[in-house]
């Protein structure tokens, strides 16, 4: 017979394992530098990574690097392309933005892209930079980049208990988790407090701000202290994946790690809290287990609720739990400790009964087939505040008849094996009885099993064998009989147990993967949220039989019930669970009182509903395995949740993004075949008016001309917002004398403003400004255009320029009636709705696109009596010598 290497790997885990590999072998590699704070000099050491990769010739592209004034770093970034950054706009602001598009085209080997838990303005394809590096590495380009611990979802709120200050920029640990590469970058406090010091973290104000309340060295040495402890746990997951990949029996006890074994004594709650200070003591990591067997009546039955008690008030501990499935409790134990890599085991010490003089404990059998395993055994006291049962137990009434059919069963055997006596030898009416056992055991357990074993043996003796209807045995050989007709028995009967046992177990767990697998279909195809609501009531019902309800939130972010749940919801409550992402309600520690259990959909970027659940047994989720069901089934719900709301957005963005197309070609069309009868119109008016004689000609002639003439700034205005909307502001900024541009749009307007008082205040030796003069012309054009419309004739309008603290402010002021709405600068937006006054509302929202283009501001303000006193905010910058010139 070959002996079966039960060591071997798992060839469906090798395949699953070949897999993955093949599918990351797609994606790029992830590579994070990570620090505990600001200023630890991660963005160097990935800069000068990055300049040994250029010198071995690998292609590496800077997509976005923040040197924030550090001249140390900027010396880093020569000799690496980079990427040149979108313009953004954002609340009047042109604000710049890591390009996506242009990294994807770019396709480099590795990109650079710092600060990975940024977050990106307002309008952009993904909210946040860490999306942005994931749609990178779903492309196969290498990203490499830089986070601070504070940052991480899971240690959000430690941080923020330590330095008083909440992060709000934060980044799921799966990003983390999930990164090919961590590299960490460490420095001591008093290093880094210096680099502080020397200006090489942050300059001027917000050094002395930082050193004054985040940069302390209490702080600091804390978040150090979670930066490496943080990695230090990424380690030993990936050291433990190694392990169960490789099929590593061997304990490697790289960190503390403690199982608690618990039995389901009145002494576990004793043992947990031991294990906790222990725990706390070497600062190790505890995982508390129970083996759970078959038996739930009865006995077992409040074993079982023991246990499951204990387990809640390790989990309250920070512990994690579970219920491990066996026969073997030492097996199942050791199992565990494999699989988690624990070093030590915990167990309670049972002292031996005399009459069991045979029995082993646990711990004994740990001791004598796994040696390597190190056990801590704690006295198996009780608590005084929880004194023993003292109360006889009673057998549960189904357990009972468990018995009784047991014993009829026997007694039918031994009717049958009578009559079988008529054909058979007496040696095979033996097997009747085994058969007997086998059944019973299987039917009922373990305990009737026993009980049919040895009540087999009994019928056989006293109805088979001679004398017949007596104890009495004559023969010696049926002594042997006996003993080898009983242990037959018993093994056959504690194997079926087993198997029966393992049956159960395996049909719980297919019950469970099955639900998941069937939710995650249904919900997959679900569409709309009214589809989810359904899905989610049906399954959630079927599966922990409850009345379920369910609540969302509507665009106010107030709660609301859906679906034809029939469990009413109280939605004060479900409120407060979706606000404070908290459960709440039945068997929680808030709201209590309520009949059902409030739990929150958590996605991965936020909550997005809540789940009501009334259990016909409420402490059915006590067990670990339900619960990790329940979370299983939420979290599906809640992705699906989250996905059809992207969905929607993703439709409505791009509706609206059709539309915005088709309205710039529409306006593109139009403005290019009204240009060439506008310019023909204004080509005959001036060739006709010297020619023409005084008199009423001449007047319609020169209004042919003021109205084509205004009509072809409209145009451009159109054209030119068609193609800024389209293409973006693209500037050709030169140095150029600011008078010099603004005679240039006077030029332009001398017919419409020559009813107007023109005064310009612009000193003689004025600075050069470094814009693109032409579009500058044209937000000077339409400002004073607009203007002249509103302002009656007679009055005066302003333009004076003056530098204020490193920006050039250019102001335009006019008596006109004023009060413009707060929405004047948006495209189609009028000052006056209903207005005898030609325009369409473009000549504003074009020159605020292309002062934000040129990083400046507009602002519309009310003037000093009446009228509009539009103020231009634009960058100064250092103009070059004369003699450069």
């Amino acid at each position: 017979m070959l002996a079966i290497d039960n060591d071997r790997p798992d060839p469906d885990a090798l395949l699953a394992r070949l897999q993955q590999e093949e599918q990351a072998a797609l994606r790029g590699k992830l590579r994070i530098y990570f620090g505990s704070n600001a200023g630890v000099g991660k963005t160097c050491a990935m800069l000068a990574a990055a300049q040994r990769e250029v010198s071995l010739g690998r292609d590496v592209l800077a997509g976005v690097v923040e040197t924030h004034g550090r001249q140390e770093t900027a010396e880093l970034l020569d000799g690496l392309e980079q990427l040149p950054r979108a313009n953004r706009l954002h609340r009047a602001f042109a604000l710049t933005e890591f390009d996506l598009d242009a990294a994807l085209l770019r396709h480099p080997s590795v990109l650079l892209v710092d600060e990975l838990a940024h977050s990106n303005v307002p309008g952009s394809r993904h909210p946040k930079r860490w999306q942005d590096v994931e749609e990178l590495l779903s492309a196969g380009i290498d990203v490499w980049t830089t986070l601070n611990v504070q940052h991480l979802e899971s240690l959000n709120d430690l941080v923020s208990g330590i330095i008083g200050i909440r992060v709000r920029e934060t980044v799921p640990d799966h990003v983390f988790d999930n990164a090919h590469e961590v590299v960490v970058v460490d420095l001591p406090p008093d290093d880094l407090l210096q680099r502080l010091k020397d200006g090489k973290v942050y300059l001027g104000p917000q050094a002395e701000r930082a050193s004054r309340h985040f940069f302390r060295k209490g702080n600091l040495l804390a978040l150090r202290e979670l930066a490496l402890r943080r990695t230090a746990d990424r380690v030993d997951t990936q050291m433990r994946m190694y392990r169960r990949e490789r099929s590593i029996k061997a304990l490697w006890p790289a960190r503390e790690r403690l199982l608690v074994g618990i039995a389901g004594d009145a002494g576990d709650e004793r043992l947990v809290r031991e294990a906790a200070r222990l725990a706390q003591k070497l600062e190790a990591d505890w995982i508390v287990v129970h083996v759970a067997s078959a038996q739930r009546h009865g006995r077992g039955a409040r074993r079982y609720l023991t246990a499951m008690k204990s387990l809640a008030l390790a989990a309250e501990f920070g512990a994690d739990t579970a219920t491990l499935p066996g026969m073997e409790v030492a097996e199942a134990l050791v199992a565990c400790a494999r699989e988690h890599n624990a070093n030590r085991l915990v167990l309670g010490h049972h002292p031996r009964q005399t009459w069991r003089f045979w029995h082993q404990s646990v711990s004994d059998r740990i001791s004598r087939h796994h040696p390597q395993i190190d056990q801590i055994v704690i006295a198996h006291g009780v608590l005084p505040a929880s004194p023993p049962v003292t109360e006889k137990p009673t057998p549960a009434p189904g357990r009972a008849m468990a018995y009784v059919w047991a014993s009829l069963a026997c007694f039918a055997a031994s009717a049958i094996a009578a009559l079988l006596l008529q054909v058979f030898d007496l040696a095979n009416v033996v097997m009747l009885f085994l058969l007997t056992v086998v059944l019973v055991a299987l039917r009922y357990g373990r305990g009737p099993g026993v009980w049919a074993a040895m009540l087999a043996v009994l019928c056989f003796d006293f109805f088979f064998v001679q004398p017949r209807y007596s104890f009495t045995v004559t023969d010696t050989q049926y002594f042997f009989t006996f003993a080898l007709m009983l242990g037959i028995a018993l093994i056959t009967g504690q194997l079926t147990a087993r198997l029966r046992h393992e049956a159960r177990t395996a049909a719980a767990r297919e019950r469970r993967a099955t639900s998941l697998a069937r939710l995650a279909r249904d919900l997959s195809a679900a569409l709309t949220v009214e589809q989810i609501g359904e899905v989610a009531l049906r399954t959630f019902s079927g599966v922990f039989e409850a009345r379920v309800g369910l609540a969302l939130p509507d665009a106010a972010d107030g709660v609301h019930s859906v679906g034809a749940g029939v469990l009413p919801i109280d939605e004060s409550i479900a409120q407060w669970t979706y606000d404070h992402g908290q459960p709440a309600g039945q068997g929680t520690g808030t709201l209590s009182a309520a009949k059902g259990r409030y739990l929150p959909l958590k996605a991965p970027m936020r909550v997005r509903g809540v789940l009501v659940l009334e259990l016909a047994q409420s402490e059915r989720l006590n067990e670990p395995e339900e619960a990790r069901l329940l979370e299983a089934c939420m979290s599906q719900l809640a992705i699906a949740l989250e996905r059809v709301h992207f969905v929607e957005v993703a439709q409505s963005t791009l509706v609206q993004m059709e539309g915005e197309k088709m309205r710039n070609t529409l306006l593109a069309a139009i403005s290019h075949d009204l240009r060439t009868p506008l310019t023909t119109l204004i080509g005959a008016a001036d060739t006709a008016l010297p020619h023409a004689p005084p008199g009423p000609l001449t007047e319609l002639l020169q209004g042919i001309h003021e109205q084509a003439t205004s009509m072809q700034r409209l145009i451009e205005n159109l054209l030119d917002m068609a193609r800024m909307q389209e293409r973006g502001v693209r500037l050709n900024r030169q140095w150029h004398s600011l008078e010099e541009i603004l005679g240039s749009a006077l030029r332009q307007l001398r017919e419409p403003l020559a009813r107007h008082v023109i005064r310009t205040m612009i000193a003689a030796h004025f600075p050069l400004v470094e814009v693109d003069a032409l579009l500058i012309e044209r937000v000077l054009v339409n400002l004073l255009d607009n203007a002249a419309k509103y302002t009656p004739e007679g009055t005066q309008i302003t333009v004076a320029a003056r530098e204020v603290e490193g920006s050039i402010l250019l102001e335009i002021s006019d008596n006109g009636p004023g009060g413009a709405p707060p929405n004047l600068f948006e495209p189609f937006t009028r000052g006056q709705q209903e207005s005898a006054v030609t325009g369409i509302g473009l000549g504003l929202a074009l020159a605020k696109r292309i002062v934000l283009a040129h990083g400046g501001r507009i602002e519309a303000l009310p003037g000093a009596e009446r009228g509009m006193h539009f103020v231009i905010t634009l960058p100064a910058g250092t103009p070059p010598s004369m003699e450069s010139l």
